[in-house]
């Protein structure tokens, strides 16, 4: 193949790692087709607005057996490997050709961890030194690469993921016999945590993982609990979160024995967990006001912040004129931007004396209104 057909192949394989936060599914804001068949991601901007970044494996030749993944050794696919240089040149090619934001580098197990980290920090060496890109760079770290290969890739990255793909070493055992959850990922984790902590020399750098929801037997209460904990331990900027797509992955791993998920209860399911990573990341919210059904899932039939407010009639009606700011995040309706708005105009000598003075409208309104007054 040619580098623009192993770009084509490459590229399409990465859409299964979704820890560079991009979007798959329609809008504006995700992900399309390049020309040349590789796949561009839109990046939301502090600013506002989006700018276009490059998503790719530089390699889907993999020595790993992780059931859920449809590039692991046993799978009969066509491989392929971009060398740091071909995928450097290809990439400036790129940039000067149409605006990219940056690049997003993964890959399959070329032999061993720290070969493969060799391919990939291997091009952003390149990228940075011979071609001075100063762009972003979000460098995926491979599970078991040494320090020596974290620490190179935490030194030119804007940003860099290991993903965690399940809560703990229980439901990691159940898919892959390879590789192991505490050395292989968890410590990889903090040693990237420890380099970027505030006050460190790399405190720049970002960390996000990735979870693959319905690959194993696991619940939401426990992803919820991994994600409390990574956030608060391991200081973590954003984790993300991969419905399982059913037939992708080995036969026997418990994602696909399962007869209690229904076509699109994945989706559901990865829906619901974001929809608790906002309430913890934007929300003030905390892993105890997080509540499950009997199962430990998340509610399918309402979010999550609902069903905290339906759970503690106590807290309500909120008062619009003299809430602070965390109790009106509370509220079923209101988001940060509005919340601060009300805070503003109250600043400003505003009264609010009914729903028609709420910065909210349509459905959003209706709902804030059965939990507020004037």
């Amino acid at each position: 193949m040619d580098t623009i057909d192993k770009l084509k192949l490459l590229s399409d394989a990465s859409q299964y790692d979704l820890a560079c936060a991009c979007g798959t599914r329609g809008g504006p804001d995700h992900r399309v087709r390049g020309e040349d068949g590789s796949w561009l991601y839109p990046v939301s901007m502090p600013g506002g607005g989006y700018s276009i970044m490059l998503k790719t494996l530089v390699s889907n030749v993999c020595s790993n057996d992780c059931g859920y993944c449809p590039f692991r050794e046993s799978m009969d696919v066509r491989r392929c490997t971009i060398g740091a240089d071909e995928m450097a040149k290809l990439f400036m090619d790129y940039v000067r050709r149409r605006r990219l934001i940056g690049i997003f580098l993964s890959s399959g197990v070329v032999g061993t961890p720290d070969n493969t980290m060799e391919l990939i920090n291997g091009t952003a060496e390149i990228l940075r030194r011979r071609y001075s890109y100063r762009g972003y760079i979000h460098l995926k770290v491979i599970p078991g690469a040494s320090d020596a290969a974290i620490d190179q890739a935490i030194s030119l990255a804007n940003a860099v993921s290991v993903n965690i793909e399940v809560p703990g070493e229980k439901h990691f055992t159940a898919l892959s016999r390879k590789k192991d959850f505490l050395k292989d990922i968890i410590a990889p984790m903090r040693r990237i945590s420890q380099l970027t902590d505030r006050g460190m020399r790399y405190q720049r750098v970002r960390q996000t993982t990735q979870f693959i929801v319905g690959a194993a037997d696991e619940s939401d209460a426990e992803i919820v609990k991994y994600t409390s904990g990574l956030y608060r331990r391991l200081n973590l900027n954003r984790v993300y979160f991969s419905a399982y797509q059913r037939g992708l992955g080995a036969e026997a791993i418990p994602g696909e024995r399962r007869v209690d998920v229904l076509e699109g209860d994945g989706f559901v399911r990865e829906h619901r967990l974001y929809q608790v990573d906002f309430l913890f990341r934007q929300y003030g919210f905390c892993e105890e006001d997080i509540a499950f059904d009997e199962r430990g899932r998340l509610f399918t039939d309402r979010d999550p912040k609902l069903v905290w407010a339906e759970r503690h009639p106590e807290r309500f009606p909120v008062d619009v004129n003299a809430a602070d700011l965390p109790t009106l995040l509370k509220v079923p309706g209101i988001g940060p931007l509005t919340a601060k708005r009300i805070v503003k105009m109250r600043k400003g000598g505003a009264r609010i004396f009914s729903a028609d003075g709420l910065p909210l409208k349509g459905k959003r309104l209706a709902l804030a209104g059965k939990y507020l007054k004037y």
